[in-house]
């Protein structure tokens, strides 16, 4: 088991188990051949995530425009129920095909202010990308297009995602064990 600034991680998901889902993931993704395609990245969680899932979309051949949402659903830590965007992407959404890349889907309420949000400013479609889907956590009826793995209801670190701003630079999916504090 990986130690941490001095805390035990164990791995949920694995560097390589994740590379081989982003290469699958972008085997889907592309071979729905979205039209002039913008990929936004939720923020923060979503960048380690967003990166390597744009990068094997180009190997299969997929030229998207990328854009980036900071999205805030968290007040003191834990979900207030009111979600804002804190910054807004520069990009014209009208007529185009989006793909909103997020690190896991729980609640389900960012994804879907954010979906509804562009689904408003005129976009042709917008489909779901998660690493992570932990439905034992769904608020509201939404599921993801395109899902990377299932995740039991444990609060993860890694991979972009964090406590504390901590954590995010691991190039896995991980539990931390004790007091993650």
């Amino acid at each position: 088991m990986p130690v941490v600034r001095e805390k035990d991680i164990e791995v949920l998901f694995s560097a390589e188990e994740i590379a081989r889902r982003n290469l699958e993931l972008a085997k889907e993704i592309t071979a729905h051949e979205y039209k002039d395609l913008l990929v936004i990245s939720i923020l923060k969680g979503s960048f380690i995530f967003a990166a390597d899932l744009i990068r094997a979309m180009h190997e299969m051949g997929s030229a998207p425009e990328v854009e980036f949402m900071f999205i805030s659903s968290y007040g003191a830590g834990t979900t207030s129920g009111e979600v804002r965007v804190l910054r807004d992407i520069d990009n014209d959404v009208t007529g185009r095909d989006v793909l909103l890349v997020d690190d896991i889907l729980e609640s389900g309420k960012t994804l879907k202010f954010t979906r509804d949000l562009l689904l408003s400013r005129g976009a042709k479609s917008v489909s779901l990308a998660v690493l992570l889907d932990k439905t034992s956590r769904r608020q509201i009826e939404l599921n993801a297009d395109y899902v990377g793995f299932n995740c039991p209801d444990y609060f993860v670190v890694g991979y972009g995602m964090d406590v504390a701003h901590a954590f995010r630079e691991l190039p896995y999916v991980g539990i931390v064990k004790g007091d993650a504090a």
